[in-house]
């Protein structure tokens, strides 16, 4: 029996074989190592993380309706069997700016995956993990170390990279140079998080959900930011007295003048009506990132998937990366299906690297993909184009 070579970089067969893989050890005695159920795992990260950095990534907004309501609206759609198709070989893959990706699923950025490792280094072990799997990481503003060094260790992968956009511009530009500079392929500015929202796990702990000290290297590395540093001067006190955490207010003229700053492709992280979509392609958008921030920013607004549609229709052909609420293969294809892009990955893979750091992440990216492609095989898809919304019915 034969498995994929992840080592490589790319997998070297279908990626329903890692359930091959899995048997297979078990008739060697050996069980998974890490839980195979989306609730098994949380269960054992929720025991593992710190109490502050539980709360932070576990939790939402208000009473977490909106959270919840993500990954319910997924139980809304159905998929259509297909029989009689029995498709031996499966294709995956998709494109996106041109680039050629083995899968469509990738990491979210998450400003505090650096103390969800054990060590500290979670940015590190994440991108780590995307060059075993092929599934593109977004390296954060927010990090436990630099992204000229967490670009450094993704290998063939592709990365792309979240920018706060700090409301001086100058270390904006500094910040997107240097995304350019370390071969980043693109660029997604976050639009929903200019002020924290009311977060009542962390407030209830009198934790600042983002652990300061842990996760600000690329702004004290920074060298215009270092340039107004007094000498002596302690870099994370001056930023936590002088810039807010996630960035200023971000509105049409910033992401006009962003847009002047790369020749990157550009995504717009947050947006989920219509208009706000259409507005942004006219101003040189390369793709709508849609998110509500699996539900941790505000309460009580719409799901992601429920926005998905028309904002599709909105920008009529421009690439719609999705997020929020996806926590399995299952989960994965009906956002395909549905007209995602690229499906984003979030809570699942920071619960991996809590329970088991670079080899944690991979298998949970290993087990979504396996289960995404398991279902393609079973219900006779033999292509993601093949996942239109008539493979889907509405169940509620």
């Amino acid at each position: 029996m034969s498995f994929p070579d992840y080592e490589s970089g790319h997998p070297d067969g279908s990626f329903a074989d890692y359930q091959n893989e899995l048997y297979d050890r078990g008739l060697h005695g050996h069980a998974p190592p890490y839980p195979i159920r989306f609730s098994d795992l949380e269960e054992k990260a929720v025991a593992t993380l710190p109490p502050k950095v539980r709360g932070y990534v576990v939790g939402g907004a208000g009473d977490e309706h909106t959270q919840r309501a993500n990954r319910e609206a997924f139980t809304r759609w159905g998929l259509y069997p297909r029989m009689l198709v029995a498709p031996e070989e499966r294709d995956m893959s998709i494109e996106l700016f041109g680039i050629k990706l083995p899968s469509p699923i990738f990491m979210t950025p998450n400003g505090v995956i650096g103390v969800c490792a054990q060590d500290g280094h979670g940015d590190l072990a994440c991108a780590r993990a995307s060059a075993q799997t092929g599934v593109p990481f977004f390296a954060g503003t927010l990090s436990a170390d630099p992204m000229e060094d967490v670009a450094a260790e993704l290998g063939d992968t592709p990365g792309f990279f979240q920018l706060y956009a700090p409301p001086d511009r100058e270390l904006g530009a500094s910040l997107v140079q240097r995304a350019e500079a370390a071969g980043l392929k693109g660029i997604a500015v976050t639009l929903d998080t200019w002020v924290t929202g009311w977060r009542p796990r962390d407030l209830s702990g009198a934790h600042y959900p983002q652990v300061p000290s842990d996760c600000l290297t690329n702004y004290t590395s920074d060298p215009v930011f270092r340039r107004g540093l007094e000498p002596g001067e302690d870099p994370v006190e001056k930023f936590i007295r002088t810039l807010p955490i996630f960035g200023g207010p971000f509105r049409w003229d910033d992401l006009e003048w962003l847009r002047s700053q790369t020749k990157l492709p550009l995504m717009v992280k947050g947006i989920c009506h219509p208009d706000d979509a259409r507005r942004a392609k006219e101003y040189g958008a390369d793709a709508i990132y849609l998110s509500n921030h699996g539900g941790r920013q505000a309460n009580g607004g719409l799901t992601s998937l429920e926005c998905l549609p028309g904002v599709l229709e909105a920008v009529d052909g421009l690439p719609v990366l999705f997020d929020s609420g996806v926590t399995s293969g299952a989960d994965v294809i009906k956002a395909c299906a549905l007209g995602a892009a690229a499906v984003g990955i979030g809570r699942p893979y920071a619960y991996g690297l809590a329970v088991g750091g670079v080899d944690g992440v991979v298998h949970v990216l290993r087990s979504i993909l396996a289960e995404a492609d398991l279902i393609m095989a079973v219900d006779g898809y033999p292509t993601l184009a093949d996942l239109t919304p008539d493979a889907l019915r509405r169940i509620s």
